[in-house]
């Protein structure tokens, strides 16, 4: 028996990634297999050690003039851009529009990153030393703040119900969809507007997570640098982009005659409670996390059609998130067909969970699951099904996404065709 009553459903997606713009977009090149990766254009990579990145091309906040202001638009920072544009899409896909003040304030809007406005908190930081304190921008302090895209999403879309921001490293989106739709089960909210978001890629960003060690150093081959789960891979592509998930109850979906996508079943978390960097050994944590969102959605480990990975490309993460699946699977595992977005849009930390959701909704809804590219050598101790480097058709009823963040935080989401 679930422990869940009220019924949430996905009526709209949006997605802004290095594959593409919109939706149909990335996942179109998704199927096909391609890399997002190149050579970093916003910058000069000259003194840096990595030099390539899965950059968003030609994306122009001017497009959603209709949403924002051209003139507010080419001021606030990029991950607020590229989080009004996915939000954007998601919601004319919903066909939603909110302008009656009661339902306003039915609805909310949460948004996921690990990082936030890190563009105007760097351009600022630099405006100080090399001009003084008086030049730096009054917009410094609002347009840096990670909460401030969510602020936006409330104010473009008349959403005057739960709003806040979630900051839990790369398990971030996962985060906000999952919390997104226990607002609206606990009856708090009617509608809930999803939305994941990252802009890191400057130079402070990039010389920061290279420092971590976590980062891919194939300067020559950029497009084949993520390779999650295959033995030769040695760090994930740094990403940006945004993704962004209309949540709603069944009944206010239902009543307005919404087109419903898929429905959100399981959600769950937990932390490692280990290491700040490290995943716990053989996966526990994230294990616990994936059978925590079973148990939500009241099904077994066999009902899971297809898990949407967080795959990174990291030597520990894709050895123990491979423990963990056993763990939780058991036989079943090494049935489950298993993907990893991140190996051609790159890691968008913040943003991943909410892009990946999108992604496991339209797995369901087109029946065929995007490849793990890059895969060309196996890893003994990385030995499910992980799709390698070509698309195949299957149904998908139930969908499980997962990310796994820096601090220990795990979090897993399920996605389930919507059936009466």
């Amino acid at each position: 028996m679930s422990e869940q009553t009220r019924r949430v459903v996905v009526t709209g997606i949006g997605a802004i990634t290095a594959l593409g713009k919109d939706m149909p977009t990335t996942w179109k090149n998704l199927l096909a297999g391609v890399s997002g990766a190149g050579p970093i254009t916003r910058f000069d990579t000259s003194d840096f050690l990595v030099k390539f990145a899965c950059e968003v091309k030609d994306f122009d906040i001017a497009e959603y003039e209709d949403i924002i202001s051209p003139k507010e638009a080419k001021r606030i920072d990029r991950n607020i851009q590229l989080m009004i544009g996915a939000a954007a899409q998601a919601m004319r896909q919903a066909g939603l529009r909110i302008e009656d003040p009661e339902h306003a304030n039915r609805a909310g809007a949460l948004v996921g990153t690990g990082i936030g406005g890190l563009e105007t908190l760097y351009e600022g930081h630099k405006t100080l030393f090399e001009k003084g304190p008086k030049r730096v921008s009054p917009f410094v302090a609002t347009y840096m703040l990670p909460n401030m895209a969510a602020g936006y999403l409330s104010i473009c879309f008349n959403l005057r119900g739960p709003n806040f921001t979630i900051i839990s490293a790369c398990a971030s989106g996962t985060h906000t969809v999952g919390e997104a739709a226990e607002i609206i089960r606990r009856g708090d909210a009617d509608v809930m507007l999803a939305g994941g978001v990252e802009a890191p890629i400057t130079p402070f960003g990039l010389a920061a997570f290279h420092r971590t060690g976590a980062l891919s150093t194939r300067n020559d081959d950029p497009q084949h640098a993520s390779r999650p789960f295959d033995a030769q891979r040695d760090g994930f592509v740094f990403g940006e982009g945004a993704g962004a998930l209309v949540l709603e109850s069944l009944e206010h979906a239902k009543a307005r005659g919404a087109t419903i996508l898929a429905e959100v079943v399981g959600y769950g978390l937990s932390d490692d409670a280990y290491h700040i960097s490290a995943p716990a050994e053989g996966g526990e944590g994230a294990a616990r996390a994936m059978a925590m969102a079973l148990r939500k959605a009241g099904v077994g480990p066999e009902a899971v059609d297809y898990i949407n990975a967080h795959g990174t490309s990291t030597p520990l993460n894709d050895k123990s998130e491979t423990q963990a699946i056993k763990t939780v699977f058991g036989e079943h595992a090494y049935r489950i067909p298993i993907s990893s977005t991140k190996s051609m849009v790159g890691h968008l930390l913040g943003a991943a969970g909410v892009v990946e959701a999108a992604v496991c909704v339209q797995t369901i809804l087109d029946g065929i699951i995007h490849p793990t590219i890059n895969y060309e050598y196996p890893d003994p101790e990385c030995d499910l099904d992980y799709v390698p480097n070509q698309a195949r058709k299957a149904t998908v009823r139930y969908a499980l996404s997962n990310s796994f963040g820096f601090g220990g935080h795990n979090a897993s989401i399920l996605l389930k065709a919507y059936e009466e």
